[in-house]
């Protein structure tokens, strides 16, 4: 089973592939204060509470990164090192884990030097070692004055990554219908959700229960101090942006200078988040379709008929493989993620109606992140455990039946497949859930910029607005850019941009409110 709507590394592919052409700048120029700039050399304010100086005081030995079999070693600019953290940080003084690192120095010397910039792409799931060095090109301004760092949180990739299931059971499970029609299908669908979660326990065992994202959160204030960093300097990408307001949370002192950007909704539980990605995702369709000359409803209607047949008769592919109902979907998601997307879309539909599934199955293969040799990645199993670790809801199959309708009002292509989603991800989970929402709120912390985009997909641009009110007064600062694609920065707007790169760079906090046309 795989979860269409979730906040993956594939939105930072998304923002890759739109790079950072230039755009149009938009209304709200006016600026305010300018927040106290950081030293480079000035020791650690805050601690990490209860660490025994062994984990504190850790000299992290970087090197020459290495390739793996999914990703190339990144050019000579780019070190790699192992931080050591707690498994448990209730027992600090227990076990530990190592966390991969990925770090590229400030371009421009020391004396210009502001800090490290930590980035957390999204997922949650997503290998920061393998995106940080292709995102480079999109934050280039900031690489003058900042170290880019990023990390494989717990769980992820090469630090402590899950794989729950083999590449030829992930395969085989293409084939349940996520959104299940009788009584068997039913039973098929809840089966492989337990069964997922079974190889997982099976796997990872004591792991699954110390990689939420309150631990990840720990492991970066444990970053910062052996990174020799007085505060947290930030930028959070989708899920990125929950675990940033988490952080804040925690250590509101620590807060330097955070960029969220493509914001998780902190409001929303299980279901609520799943009907904000529902909207979110039509919102972007209807866009597109508009694009084309088709009304919402018309084509919406006619992607429906679409996949029903799918549904009813699986599409031949080149590959000889089948285009099933949820691959299909899931084909049509990918190309949402980013405007540039859209012809892509047009043409795998177009194939589909005559009748060849092809491109829908490599736009999903793209997503599912299979290779042409059937590998699979991780990242939906590294998703996976971390947010049924969050979760603390675990809507039942009847409580999912009677939400359908309201799911389907909200978008007929998708509602289906989120509405029985919210029942079928955590279904049977083997570690209990710890929150229904997670809490940002930061009083005392310097302001924080929180950038929001009107085309969304992934994450609706409400969730901007509910962040900067739940971080609080004088913190949360809000930007708003009237866009297409999953996140803001470096995807076409210079107002956005230059807006971004001001607050980093000099530390100019825009008036919260402020709007960046398209």
């Amino acid at each position: 089973m795989t979860r269409l709507a979730r906040w993956t590394a594939a939105a930072a592919a998304a923002l890759l592939v739109a790079g950072c052409s230039s755009g149009s700048s938009g209304d709200g120029t006016d600026e305010g204060k300018n927040s106290d700039t950081p030293s480079a050399t000035a020791p650690s304010s805050g601690t990490a509470s209860g660490l025994p100086t062994s984990l504190t005081s850790q000299k992290l030995d970087w090197g020459r990164c290495k390739g793996t079999a999914d990703s190339p070693a990144p050019g000579s600019g780019w070190q790699c090192a192992t931080l050591k953290v707690p498994l448990d940080y209730a027992k600090p003084d227990g076990g530990t884990i190592g966390l991969a690192l990925i770090r590229s120095k400030a371009t421009g010397g020391q004396s210009k030097r502001i800090g490290s910039l930590l980035f957390n792409f999204g997922g949650p799931g997503g290998s920061g070692v393998s995106t940080m060095p292709a995102y480079e090109s999109v934050v280039g301004p900031l690489h003058e004055r900042y170290d880019l760092v990023s990390w494989d949180p717990r769980g992820v990739a090469a630090s402590e990554g899950v794989r729950c299931r083999s590449d030829k059971a992930i395969q085989a499970a293409e084939s349940v219908d996520a959104t299940p029609d009788d009584a068997a299908e039913e039973a098929a669908y809840f089966k492989d959700a337990a069964d997922f979660g079974k190889g997982c326990e099976k796997a990872e065992g004591k792991l699954l229960s110390h990689v939420s994202t309150t631990d990840t959160a720990r492991d970066m204030d444990l970053m910062r101090q052996v990174l020799g960093d007085q505060k947290m300097h930030y930028f959070g990408i989708s899920y990125g942006t929950e675990l940033g307001g988490v952080y804040a949370h925690l250590f509101p002192k620590n807060v330097g200078r955070l960029i969220l950007d493509a914001v998780v909704d902190p409001s929303a539980d299980t279901v609520g988040h799943a009907k904000n990605q529902t909207l979110g995702f039509q919102r972007a369709l209807d866009d597109y379709l508009k694009s084309t000359g088709q009304t919402p409803k018309q084509g919406s209607e006619k992607i429906v008929d679409l996949l029903n047949r799918i549904d009813a008769k699986p599409l031949q592919t080149s590959s000889g493989r089948k285009l099933t109902q949820t691959l299909a979907l899931t084909g049509i998601v990918l190309p949402l993620y980013s405007k540039e997307g859209w012809p892509r879309l047009t043409s795998a539909l177009k194939e589909a109606e005559d009748g060849d599934g092809s491109q829908l199955l490599d736009l999903a293969d793209a997503y599912n992140e299979r290779d042409s040799a059937g590998h699979y990645g991780t990242t939906t199993h590294s998703q996976r455990v971390i947010s049924c670790l969050d979760d603390k809801q675990r809507p039942t199959p009847e409580e999912t039946k009677k939400l359908l309708p309201e799911f389907e009002k909200i978008s007929p292509v998708f509602g289906d497949f989120m509405g029985w989603d919210t029942a079928g991800w955590c279904h049977d989970w083997p570690v209990a859930g710890q929150y229904d929402n997670p809490e940002a709120s930061a009083p005392g912390a310097e302001p924080i910029l929180v950038v929001g985009n009107t085309g969304d997909p992934a994450t609706p641009y409400e969730g901007a607005r509910r962040m900067a009110d739940e971080l609080g007064k004088g913190v949360g600062v809000e930007l708003t850019w009237k866009g297409e694609g999953h996140g803001a920065y470096g995807s076409g707007s210079d107002c956005v941009d230059s807006t971004v790169n001001s607050y980093l760079l000099d530390g100019t906090v825009p008036k919260d409110g402020k709007v960046c046309a398209s």
